[in-house]
């Protein structure tokens, strides 16, 4: 293959991609969002500056994707910090679960999402919407929400889907040390809307030393919501360069 081709191909392995170079399209994508208070110090620990912290929030979500062209159907499962940097509100993308190798892959080298292997569920149970994690054979998240009680407002339910979301771009040099560490922000554009709901909602936590969710305790529920819509991810821009110390 001469040097020309190779640079055509831009993932690994060089003739077996480990996923399809397309954008992909989210067909109902369907989310149970479940806002909580921690504790602020924990908070503080993770949340890495520039990004400023206003009230000691989390949400936990799990989505299960109906379709999604160049995956097909997958669940995953996450925290994400409501944030601000530079005046603008958003979330920082703290940590997600997924069982599908194809968007875990194109997640952390196109993009900057901070994915790693899990098994997420999300189903209809006894009048009950359930969500769990589990790490391998053990369990680290539940989450349960009355299935429909009321509806949200799609244009509330847009607003919460969609804010601008932050992540850290790291690409290690060959001796460990960084060779890009980038604050990076995308969001999520041609949003439908297709139901929208809330209701009571309840989430447990469990200590895993490999999925640490718990180290970012539940205090109090502050809100839930149940989402379906179809929708896009735009491209990561750079923000901020760590190691100009500048914008980049």
């Amino acid at each position: 293959m001469k040097q020309q081709e190779v640079l055509r191909h831009v993932t690994t392995p060089l003739t077996n991609p480990a996923y399809a170079p397309v954008v992909p399209r989210f067909t109902n994508r369907e989310y149970l969002n479940i806002v909580y208070r921690t504790d602020a110090d924990a908070l503080r620990a993770v949340v890495p500056e520039p990004l400023e912290i206003d009230e000691p929030l989390v949400r936990f979500e799990v989505m299960k994707m109906g379709d999604v062209s160049g995956y097909g159907p997958y669940t995953e499962s996450g925290q994400a910090i409501p944030v601000s940097f530079e005046g603008e509100r958003g979330e920082y993308l703290h940590a997600m679960y997924l069982d599908n190798f194809p968007a875990t892959a194109s997640g952390r080298e196109i993009s900057a999402y901070p994915k790693t292997i899990g098994s997420p569920e999300l189903f209809a149970e006894n009048g009950a919407l359930v969500g769990t994690l589990d790490y391998g054979s053990q369990r680290v998240a539940t989450a349960t929400m009355g299935y429909k009680h009321h509806r949200l407002d799609a244009r509330e339910a847009e607003a919460q889907i969609t804010v601008p979301t932050f992540m850290l771009k790291t690409i290690p040099d060959y001796d460990g040390s960084p060779r890009v560490f980038e604050l990076v922000r995308t969001e999520i554009t041609d949003v439908v809307v297709k139901e929208a709901w809330t209701g009571p909602a309840r989430l447990q936590l469990f200590q895993h030393v490999l999925a640490p969710l718990a180290d970012l305790p539940v205090l109090k529920v502050v809100s839930a919501s149940h989402i379906l819509t179809d929708l896009t991810l735009a491209p990561v821009k750079p923000v901020f360069d760590y190691l100009k110390g500048a914008r980049s």
